[in-house]
């Protein structure tokens, strides 16, 4: 799955260091395959948001993790809004098994 979130103006990158340490959170869970966060040069309040899950219910258990919904709360008040969200089924390439 991904994404893209658009940051209040001018907090892009207090965005992106909580997106980071939710990356840093999930890495203990291996059913979190990838998670990679990108900005876009043209568009200065734009984060994209790249997710590889082993399952959907995987992901759902990620999201009842207090850490990681403390670091949603922290998120929440910085996000202006989110576009271009779609699911992916990777169905192979580099680093896919």
């Amino acid at each position: 799955m991904g994404g893209k979130l658009l940051a209040q103006p001018g907090q892009r990158d207090a965005l992106v260091e909580i997106l980071l340490e939710a990356a840093r959170l999930l890495g203990d869970m291996p059913e979190c395959e990838h998670y990679i966060v990108n900005t876009v040069p043209d568009e200065r309040d734009a984060v994209w948001v790249t997710e590889l899950w082993a399952s959907e219910e995987a992901h759902g258990a990620s999201l009842e993790r207090e850490d990681v919904r403390a670091l949603i709360q922290q998120a929440m008040p910085l996000i202006a809004g989110f576009s271009d969200q779609v699911r992916l089924t990777p169905v192979g390439g580099k680093g896919i098994e």
